[in-house]
């Protein structure tokens, strides 16, 4: 899927010797090399929250990650680099550069987090990955990771600041084109995701929103200029929970965001349980931040990023036994919806 001639809208990383660019033509190359390995996901009308969804969930390792993953892997191997590739990451990430791995046939050692859902430590092993435990944070599993490769020569891939993560996770922002929404919302953690997407979709027009939880907003912050580190509260976006934004991807979010919304817990969890029980889809919980976050976004064509769907059974479980949502509204009868005259509906994006 193409998208129309968009420019090469390039934002640098200021002040570094070594200085990093990221363009829509990096996230349209990064697109023709994924296009053997990976294939669009859907995107769903959820009509009972009355927003299009970009389904993640359903991505190769149930989260767009293996993107990012993914296109740095290739670069790199363009580039004549076929070093063994280490990771720090909550689930995802790791699970993308395991899988990535695993068909480009190159070593791959991923440190996480002791805590991260079982899930998600499961699914790197499948694929052969290493996988070392670290500390409580994503934070302290990246020190760790960095010390790692220094000491071994390895290749360090970052979850979010690298330009060539960034580029892959944009190629979700050339599939949303299609569908022509007038304002998306993505979920931030350290603000890959955000930056690829926002890159793509500024220079089409379409406003992007950020979306962060309560408490784990190191983004938002960021953004108003407060850099200092947070300490992070318990969440069941774990998938998000970032103490610093990354340096690239900071100034890109600043540059390119028209906002971030800040949703609360209990926002998140609703809107987890409502997926499953009105639109059948499982989500983690950073997959809903976004769609949590829409109710407060305007716009007459809405699209939220389903980011991730790799929640571990027990909390799901626990989720639908304990979260009662509120009953959705009735929908109101239109002249549009009454027989033969159906011109005006929403369409159908499934």
């Amino acid at each position: 899927m193409d998208i129309p001639d968009v420019g090469h809208t390039v934002v640098k990383q200021p002040n570094a010797s070594n200085v990093n660019t990221v363009s829509v033509a990096d996230v349209l190359a990064a697109q023709a090399r994924l296009r053997r390995y990976l294939t669009p996901t859907p995107i769903h009308y959820a009509e009972r929250f009355g927003v299009m969804l970009k389904l993640e969930n359903l991505q190769r390792t149930g989260s767009y990650k293996v993107r990012g993953a993914l296109n740095a892997m290739l670069v790199a191997l363009e580039r004549g680099d076929n070093r063994p590739v280490i990771c720090a990451s909550a689930g995802n990430h790791a699970q993308g550069v395991a899988w990535s791995a695993y068909r480009l046939g190159i070593q791959a050692i991923t440190v996480m987090p002791h805590g991260a859902p079982v899930t998600k430590v499961a699914g790197v092993s499948h694929w052969g990955a290493t996988v070392r435990q670290h500390g409580q944070s994503y934070d302290e599993a990246y020190t760790f990771a960095c010390e790692l490769a220094e000491q071994n020569d390895y290749r360090f891939l970052s979850a979010f600041d690298d330009p060539d993560v960034i580029a892959g996770q944009g190629t979700v922002g050339i599939e949303i084109t299609a569908h022509e929404p007038d304002v998306v919302i993505v979920p931030i953690g350290g603000g890959g995701l955000a930056s690829g997407i926002a890159l793509v979709l500024r220079s089409q027009g379409v406003r992007v929103i950020g979306a962060q939880v309560e408490g784990v907003d190191a983004m938002a912050r960021a953004i108003r200029g407060d850099t200092r580190e947070i300490a992070p509260v318990s969440t069941l976006a774990d998938g998000v929970k970032v103490k610093i934004p990354g340096f690239i991807t900071r100034h890109l979010c600043a540059n390119l965001l028209d906002d971030v919304v800040i949703v609360r817990e209990a926002e998140l969890r609703e809107t987890l349980v409502r997926l499953v029980l009105e639109e059948h889809l499982i989500a983690e919980g950073a997959g809903a931040l976004a769609l949590a976050a829409g109710r407060r976004v305007a716009g007459k064509r809405k699209c939220a990023v389903v980011s991730g769907g790799n929640i571990d059974a027990a909390v799901l479980a626990k989720l639908l036994s304990e979260v009662r949502p509120r009953p959705p509204r009735k929908p109101r009868r239109r002249s549009a919806d009454r027989p033969n005259n159906c011109g005006n509906l929403p369409l159908p994006f499934n």
